[in-house]
């Protein structure tokens, strides 16, 4: 969402505005005001102390906060208090106003929908007793109410601005968090069950210690992760600075594999995974001697082989980053070929991991596509043709298949990675006077004309 799409700042503006319907029967004399603002506060200062930096969308130490003003409060009164926090919320990436308005206009909904099915199940009453384990119910299906309802609003949002396929923009999401929201939403209960007893809301504030080491915890979890996508990013940059007629691809494999793996309906950790397999599949060749990544003329049959070990290199180099998981296995197979004439291994057909056969398609297709000192970009259709002519033989038909389908709905966008001063004439051959194919994309960096 670094560029919001117009589709889907409408579909924020409709959300928004369903916000704004159902906290609006609030406005009223017969509203809680004194609970609905301490509740916000609550909320906000939560918000802005202990969300981990980076997460506009996802799970924060205002839920508990948030749940237990919908078992306390009415439906549209419940429904106000996340905006306040939501739209002073700290945001890192741009547009700022927009993601604020989205964070608010998300959870006005499922507050409202979750407090709504509280009290039509008699959630207030067994609360005031209280009276368990009936308490329970009511409150199980207000947090079911809550997950849905945000599900389904988070699916549009994957949809409209990430253009995610509908049929995988919202595969998941319900189940990913009806675990920890069910968790909250017992922070939430005993917060609301304290509030009312004699104690007192002070007692309730006393939910939140525990919560707030938790959530500290998960801030720290990402802030690790946030390490080793720091330490992926200066990994690529090395190899680009040392391969300087392939700078930039590394980011676009990824991009491409990103593509390939929504279209197959893989769920968003596999996506992730192959997002950092694309990335990264190329780091072995900081193991490479530069003089042959950057040798002008043909390679010898000895520095071929030498260079043909990169996969094996980059294996070694991220085999201890365990968030990698699968990656790893593409960064090493991904010169495999279906009929078992690639690299390092030999592996054939299914031999070959799924995720290695993604970035192998992503990996060749970037290739042909991108501008390189020895020749010009060829047209994505053109690529396209190279891949399905090797399908079968060289690529997996179903990644081809999905690659295509992806680029005709969402289209490609590559950037230029090698010096303008050096680019050749269009349709240049290469040294060894061949025009730049789809099999010459997948060998290594022997100087074949579209050597990833």
């Amino acid at each position: 969402m670094r560029s919001v799409p117009a589709r889907a700042r409408l579909y924020i503006l409709c959300v928004a505005l369903a916000g704004a319907a159902c906290a609006a029967p609030a406005l009223n004399a017969r509203t809680p005001w004194p609970a609905v603002a301490l509740l916000a506060v609550l909320c906000a200062g939560c918000e802005q102390s202990a969300l981990p930096r980076g997460r506009t969308r996802g799970l924060g130490t205002f839920y508990p906060v948030l749940l237990a003003a919908v078992f306390l409060l009415p439906s549209a009164a419940a429904a106000l208090v996340a905006v306040p926090g939501a739209l002073l919320a700290r945001v890192d990436r741009r547009p700022h106003g927009i993601r604020r308005l989205w964070r608010a206009a998300r959870l006005a909904p499922a507050s409202w929908a979750a407090a709504w099915v509280h009290g039509a199940l008699g959630g207030p009453a067994a609360g005031a007793g209280p009276d368990f384990p009936h308490v329970l119910w009511p409150a199980g299906a207000a947090v079911l109410a809550f997950c849905a309802v945000l599900a389904v609003l988070d699916g549009g949002i994957l949809a409209t601005a990430e253009r995610v396929p509908a049929r995988a923009a919202w595969r998941g999401l319900f189940t990913r968090s009806l675990a920890p929201v069910a968790v909250h939403g017992l922070a939430g209960l005993m917060m609301a069950i304290l509030w009312t007893s004699p104690y007192g809301p002070p007692a309730a504030l006393l939910v939140l210690l525990p919560m707030g080491v938790s959530c500290w915890a998960f801030a720290q979890y990402h802030r690790e992760r946030a390490a080793h996508q720091a330490t992926i990013r200066a990994l690529v940059q090395a190899v680009d600075l040392k391969d300087k007629y392939t700078r930039g691809h590394s980011e676009r494999v990824g991009r491409a594999s990103v593509m390939i793996a929504r279209e197959l309906g893989m769920d968003d950790e596999r996506v992730e995974v192959l997002r950092f397999a694309g990335i990264l599949h190329d780091v072995g060749k900081l193991g490479v001697p530069t003089r042959l990544l950057r040798k002008d003329g043909p390679l010898t049959p000895e520095e071929r082989r030498v260079i043909e070990l990169h996969p094996e290199y980059g294996h070694e180099m991220v085999r201890g980053i365990g968030f990698l998981g699968e990656a790893r296995a593409a960064i090493l197979h991904h010169h495999e070929r279906i009929d078992g004439s690639g690299y390092p291994y030999g592996l054939a057909g299914r031999q070959i991991p799924e995720c290695a056969r993604v970035v192998a398609v992503a990996d060749a297709f970037d290739a042909m596509t991108s501008t390189r000192s020895y020749r010009r970009a060829r047209p994505v259709s053109a690529a396209l043709e190279e891949l399905a002519r090797c399908a079968g033989a060289h690529f997996d038909p179903v990644m081809v298949a999905a690659l295509t389908r992806a680029l005709a709905r969402d289209g490609w966008h590559p950037e230029v990675t090698s010096d303008v001063s050096r680019r050749a004439p269009e349709h240049a051959p290469d040294q060894g006077g061949n025009v730049p194919s789809a099999r010459a994309a997948a060998t290594p960096a022997g100087r074949g004309p579209a050597a990833p």
